[in-house]
């Protein structure tokens, strides 16, 4: 009974992070990647509220506050990045801020405008780098520029894709780099000053976005995910470390890209290698564990995804493969409820999955958005076949869906 009560007091904590209207960073409140209301599972002409044609490109996903839609985008080769805001109920720019950069060196899937904004009731921030520059970002909702911050280069022949997260006055850059280096950040929303710096020995460049992990005490901590140090727990406002528990295979080298979600008193972090093993390991953080010591509780090893981060809903953990292999799991154990792939699509898939409602959505890399239903049974709903590039990952709020393609911002409206 204890067990029971102390689960429903983590369910209630991770609510607070939600608020319907809005999605705040990459894969929404707390890396969620969910919403209550519904969207149709198959989109027709008549489900599309506008479409926007990008003038330039990027995979970063939309971030939304109220009736303002964020995302970053680039042109020229990465010579020009860009701030751009979105009104969500006309479809229409309403403001865009361009800076100066230049080209570098990228994975052939990657682009210049790879990460996703963050976003409070102020400000939007956001972020790119390469060798020479890692440029941060804060412009008001209204596009004034508040401040902007150069933390200094990102070492790594893929390119760029971190995204920040904010919490409480905190803007959080994660920036581990390849063959040791980096540090991760916290700045003040403000004014952009650093609160504090804390290098990393990470070895490999990395693209998770951190989650937030708040004890039944109240305490908050931020999990990273890294190929080399496995898990890694910081105090939010002043850096300190308070554990680190390596969990991922160090013979070959992988890539944390998927991002870590939190599940009642447990972490789930994804870790591998395109071609090699790919890790789902679920972790408990020192600060609930009995021993007072971050312990692993259960891992998954096989058709594990190594881009698509887990999705969690109620009692259904699923893991989304990047081949269209879907295992829906029970996240405190670990244990299968169903295993399947996904019909009609030969196709990688890149975005992570969200869900609406009673149905999960997640897009492949040339456009076929797929829906399943939130069930024990595995039930594929339909395809739509959008015929574009696309890379990122749906937003839900307002209670419509925002997806940003090669070519296109769409939203489609909820049911």
């Amino acid at each position: 009974m204890k067990r029971v009560v102390t689960l429903t007091a983590f369910l209630f904590v991770q609510s607070l992070f939600s608020t319907p209207e809005n999605w705040p960073r990459f894969r929404g409140n707390n890396g969620e990647g969910g919403a209550s209301f519904e969207i149709p599972a198959v989109w027709e002409k008549a489900d599309y509220r506008w479409i926007l044609p990008l003038q330039e490109n990027g995979h970063g996903s939309p971030a939304v506050w109220g009736e303002r839609v964020f995302l970053n985008s680039s042109s020229k080769k990465g010579q020009i990045r860009k701030v751009l805001c979105v009104g969500t109920k006309s479809g229409e720019i309403e403001w865009s801020h361009s800076y100066a950069s230049q080209n570098h060196k990228t994975h052939r899937f990657n682009s210049f405008a790879s990460s996703t904004p963050a976003l409070d009731s102020y400000n939007v921030y956001s972020v790119w780098g390469h060798e020479s520059e890692l440029i941060v970002t804060a412009h008001t909702h209204l596009g004034t520029l508040l401040w902007e911050r150069d933390l200094g280069g990102v070492k790594g022949g893929h390119g760029f894709a971190v995204s920040p997260i904010v919490f409480e006055g905190v803007l959080i850059v994660p920036n581990d780099q390849e063959k040791g280096g980096g540090a991760h950040y916290g700045l003040d929303c403000k004014t952009g000053k650093t609160r504090w710096q804390i290098p990393r020995a990470s070895k490999r460049l990395t693209y998770s976005t951190p989650c937030i992990f708040t004890s039944p005490k109240g305490k908050s901590e931020i999990i990273f995910t890294n190929w080399w140090l496995g898990f890694t727990s910081l105090e939010p406002h002043t850096g300190k470390q308070l554990w680190e528990l390596s969990v991922f295979g160090r013979p070959h080298s992988e890539r944390a890209i998927s991002s870590p979600i939190v599940a009642g008193d447990l972490v789930l972090g994804v870790c591998g290698f395109t071609t090699l093993n790919k890790h789902l390991v679920a972790i408990r953080p020192a600060s609930v564990s009995q021993n007072g010591k971050a312990e692993e509780v259960w891992r998954l090893e096989e058709t594990m995804p190594h881009i698509p981060s887990p999705l969690l809903s109620g009692n259904r953990l699923y893991l989304w493969a990047d081949s269209g292999v879907i295992t829906c799991v029970r996240p405190q154990t670990g244990e299968q409820v169903w295993k399947a792939r996904v019909k009609g699509v030969r196709d990688t898939f890149f975005g992570s999955p969200v869900r609406a409602g009673n149905k999960i959505f997640c897009v492949s890399a040339h456009g076929d958005v797929v829906s399943i239903a939130d069930s024990d049974q595995f039930k594929q709903l339909g395809i739509t076949e959008i015929g574009q590039v696309c890379r990122s990952t749906p937003a839900l709020a307002n209670g419509d869906l925002y997806l940003r393609t090669a070519e296109d911002l769409i939203c489609i409206k909820g049911e």
